[in-house]
């Protein structure tokens, strides 16, 4: 009976403390997201930056594996190089530790309250802004509160001889106990999927005495590799610099912990050193008030130690995993790699990469004209005009896969709470990248009507210049509209609506100018049907067009 109590009670916590680490991070990515855009934004390649990138989202989104989920998934949408990730990795690391300095504070009893406080701004805040802190204050509480139930339920295992004699292998001061704790931890974090919570279990395990310090600084140098796993399955099926920033931060940790196992008992006596009080000393309540605090010490010790001794590296760290990780020769696909659930991803980070995508849709929707135009005007010579052709539709193809993805993507993002910016931006990008898909149809029907008729018949008694004047104002409308996707610019909706009211005119013009030249029988019926049906995809590909600056406009 005593077993099943702990077990409920143990899982309880458990739960309360995810909960609240959810909730918290939520919380901060909605507050910071614009900040976290920026820092996107203004990358650079210094290394030393990178990191700094890294610390300081990974202390907004207090989750090291979102951020190595994010930089997996830029280094696959080309937003990031593979020395910004590995910079960026090495800051992630660093940035996690605050996590653990959180979980040391010692106000386990105030968690109650700080649910209290919190949970009135979250339900009756006016502002979406105090709703957000009051969900951060409570999930505080939370994680707080989760922390106190796991480490109540832990003390009755410090009588339990059975359970002593089981673990006691694990506390002897010797290498080998050393090693078999690292890989418990390793273990148990890739099974947990998440190093936040297996430091909280390893905190409340060894303040209640279950655990020796020694023991606890092994497990968490055991978190730091598992923590790797979640960067290795988003690189799964990522192109091959997504798998190089993934394999290059399980490396990096990899050899840091070995680095630090080798002289473990030196690296637990500076702790010791460093750290006031000792890890031993028990309070009258019965807990190890102090040992919080050099764990946390610990933790932090490791990551920073480690990152200042192989940032100069960085470039040999890449060349390294660039080696182990060969290009496959394969053909490049143009479509969104899912990675992860998108649900975890930092909404700021989600929509830069679907934008990113998006921009590749738009170069593809750009090659499909150039292709298209050369057709028409017979530029392309006659043995390559098929090859043209069934390129014109592989890439109609690829642009229907990409808005399929895109779609499905951001619908999967907004299942968490988006700010209102955020919801309008992922709107947008789903009527942009439909109105592409709806443009990349067109330009595919008018590479396909080539193969309809006789080009030079149905360009004839004018009717070519008519038509190639309105291909070329339509391209350059669609340029225009955009141009304003790739630049993020802000649109002057009235100017291009005017633009597409003006094309709608010269349509209506050509189409009167054909049905005179069909009424004279300078076309037989089947070049005229075409004709028509081409002036139509050009009016479609305008209608398109505006739709696109219509939603970049209610984006902003």
């Amino acid at each position: 009976m005593e077993v099943f109590k702990l077990i409920y009670s143990v899982l309880g916590g458990l739960g309360i403390f995810f909960y609240g680490m959810k909730s918290m991070s939520e919380a901060l990515q909605q507050i910071a997201g614009d900040v976290i855009k920026d820092v996107i934004n203004k990358l650079t390649k210094n290394r030393v930056f990178a990191v700094m990138v890294g610390i300081v989202v990974t202390m907004l989104v207090q989750s090291s594996s979102v951020t190595t989920v994010m930089v997996v998934g830029f280094v696959n949408a080309s937003l990031m190089q593979l020395n910004q990730a590995i910079g960026v990795i090495f800051g992630a690391n660093i940035g996690t530790t605050v996590t653990g300095w959180i979980i040391s504070i010692k106000v386990g009893k105030y968690g109650l309250l700080l649910i209290g406080l919190g949970i009135f701004p979250l339900l009756f805040g006016k502002s979406n802004k105090w709703r957000q802190i009051g969900r951060i204050i409570f999930g505080i509480g939370m994680i707080f509160f989760g922390l106190k139930i796991m480490s109540d339920s832990f003390k009755p295992l410090r009588e339990m001889p059975q359970f002593l004699d089981s673990i006691s292998y694990f506390s002897g001061l010797n290498y080998g106990s050393y090693f078999a704790s690292i890989i418990v931890g390793c273990i148990l974090t890739m099974v947990v999927q998440s190093s936040s919570a297996m430091l909280g279990i390893t905190i409340a395990l060894s303040t209640t005495g279950v655990i020796h310090f020694h023991t606890a600084a092994a497990l968490v140098l055991g978190e730091n590799i598992g923590t790797t796993i979640t960067a290795l399955l988003a690189g799964v099926g990522g192109n091959v610099n997504a798998k190089r920033a993934a394999r290059a931060h399980a490396i990096f940790n990899m050899i840091g912990v070995l680095t630090i196992f080798s002289v473990f008992p030196y690296y637990i006596e500076f702790i010791d050193w460093i750290v006031p009080g000792d890890a031993n000393f028990m309070n009258p309540e019965g807990e190890f008030s102090n040992i919080a605090v050099h764990i946390a010490t610990g933790h932090t010790i490791f990551n920073v130690a480690a990152t200042i001794l192989f940032l100069p590296f960085l470039p040999k760290l890449a060349n390294l995993v660039t080696r182990i990780t060969p290009e496959t020769g394969g053909p490049t696909g143009h479509h969104l790699i899912m990675l992860g659930e998108p649900r975890d991803m930092i909404p700021a980070a989600a929509i830069a990469q679907a934008k990113a995508e998006t921009d590749k849709m738009k170069d593809i929707v750009d090659r499909m004209y150039r292709l298209t135009k050369g057709l028409l005007t017979s530029k392309i010579e006659k043995k390559k005009i098929e090859s043209a052709l069934l390129k014109v539709n592989d890439y109609e193809r690829i642009t229907d896969n990409i808005q399929k993805e895109v779609t499905v993507f951001l619908i999967k993002v907004q299942e968490v709470a988006l700010s209102a910016k955020q919801s309008h931006e992922a709107q947008s990008i789903i009527k942009v990248v439909d109105e592409l898909e709806s443009v990349a149809d067109y330009i595919a029907n008018l590479a396909n009507y080539t193969k309809r008729t006789n080009l030079q018949e149905l360009f004839a008694a004018g009717a070519g210049e008519d038509f190639f004047m309105f291909f070329d104002d339509v391209q350059e409308y669609y340029k225009d509209v955009t141009s304003h996707v790739i630049e993020n610019r802000k649109v002057n909706f009235q100017t291009l609506k005017e633009k597409s009211e003006a094309l709608r005119v010269e349509a209506n013009t050509i189409r009167d100018r054909h049905l005179e030249r069909v009424s004279k029988g300078d076309y037989p019926a089947l070049t005229a049907l075409t004709y028509s049906d081409m002036i139509v995809a050009l009016r479609k590909i305008r209608s398109h067009s505006e739709n696109i600056a219509e939603a970049l406009e209610d984006s902003k």
